[in-house]
């Protein structure tokens, strides 16, 4: 079967393939034409003329069908795991004739899944197309491929005809991030009390806090920040500027990939990286994450970029900080003495080891596994 598959698509990427009803009508067409040889009647010479003709007419007019249409592909948003991956695609007819029964064929990673046919009834003369699939994405990652295929049976529905078009595209798949409601790990780390006033530019963002400065409302600011009474006092709307409270502590999040992992301890420990990263975040905390091959990055998008891509056993190209404390998720049982002071390490380890060290925290994410008195709070069994 895989064969014959594979046959198909070889002849209809460089010509066409019968369909069914092609290959009935080829079949009827070939016995007449017998019939008509044994027999020399002149009206089976015509009946299977007539189908051989039809027959050519419904191999020549698919390809030229595909021949003017203009694919773009638009851009794929991200996505984390468990959702559902929109691919899009705009299909333009620039001729003055309706384009019919068309299928756009995406070159899928195997990873995604088995592509899905997007199926276009029809595209009228001078208009466009969106045809949209949708893929659960149920592993992290950067995924690419090259483009994709646009066939057709038009008009005739005889043959089938398939051509392909390079557009290149980009899937980003972020790791599942688990909704931490306490965590005594991060919690553990601030181990400075001092509190300082941190300012930033941003401070319609800010939702609580001492007042600083008073401007005018701009459009998409929070109503709760109007300062009413000078807003009546000027007769116009002002808007409080505030000073947000935040802890003057840093910490990073290390996830050790120069090291061995199992494949499934190492997707455990992105999913906890992410998951700590915003916890930390939202703690207001000055968190980063450090991979071997990335150092220390920071930011939403760029962290949540950074696991998307991020592999076990990388080379390394940078040295873990030396001055900031670490969260240190390695799946390596040996101490690393090279840590900062007041750094913690979670240690993942398979499943039925017994492995206990002073000063390791031991981590596991399948709700199989048993989990330390210490995270059985602060993360929930997946």
């Amino acid at each position: 079967m895989g064969r014959r598959k594979r046959w198909q698509t070889w002849l209809e990427s460089r010509w066409v393939s019968p369909a069914f009803g092609g290959g009935v009508l080829l079949a009827i067409g070939i016995c007449f034409f017998g019939a008509a040889t044994n027999t020399m009647a002149g009206w089976l010479y015509v009946i299977s003329g007539l189908m051989f003709a039809l027959l050519g007419l419904g191999a020549i007019l698919p390809g030229r069908s595909l021949r003017d249409l203009k694919v773009e592909r638009q851009q794929i948003p991200p996505v984390s795991v468990g959702d559902l991956l929109r691919v899009e695609v705009r299909i333009t007819n620039p001729t003055t004739k309706p384009k019919m029964w068309l299928q756009c064929l995406e070159a899928l990673p195997p990873a995604l899944g088995i592509a899905k046919p997007m199926g276009i009834e029809i595209i009228p003369p001078q208009k466009t197309y969106n045809a949209t699939s949708h893929y659960r994405a149920t592993r992290r990652g950067v995924y690419r491929w090259p483009g994709l295929f646009v066939r057709t049976a038009s008009p005739l529905g005889l043959f089938w005809s398939r051509r392909w078009r390079s557009l290149p595209a980009q899937a980003i798949v972020y790791p599942q991030i688990l909704p931490l409601r306490r965590c005594p790990l991060i919690d553990s780390l601030q181990h400075d009390e001092q509190v300082q006033w941190q300012r930033e530019h941003r401070y319609e963002a800010a939702t609580e806090g001492i007042t600083k400065a008073l401007r005018p409302y701009r459009f998409g600011d929070p109503t709760r920040l109007i300062h009413w009474r000078t807003s009546a006092r000027f007769g116009t709307l002002q808007v409080r500027e505030l000073e947000i409270l935040t802890s003057g502590r840093e910490m990073i999040i290390g996830l050790d990939t120069a090291a061995p992992w199992l494949p499934e301890q190492f997707e455990d420990a992105v999913t906890a990286a992410a998951s700590l990263y915003f916890y930390a975040s939202r703690a207001q905390l000055g968190v980063r994450l450090w991979t071997a091959s990335t150092g220390a990055v920071q930011g939403n998008r760029v962290v949540l970029e950074t696991l998307a891509a991020t592999e076990y056993a990388e080379t390394p190209t940078h040295e873990p900080p030396r001055q900031t404390p670490l969260l240190w998720l390695t799946a390596n049982p040996q101490p690393n003495t090279q840590l900062p002071q007041g750094s913690l390490t979670l240690l993942f380890v398979p499943a039925g080891s017994t492995t206990a060290q002073a000063g390791v925290a031991q981590l596991l994410m399948r709700g199989d596994r048993p989990l330390t008195e210490e995270l059985s709070q602060s993360m929930p069994r997946i």
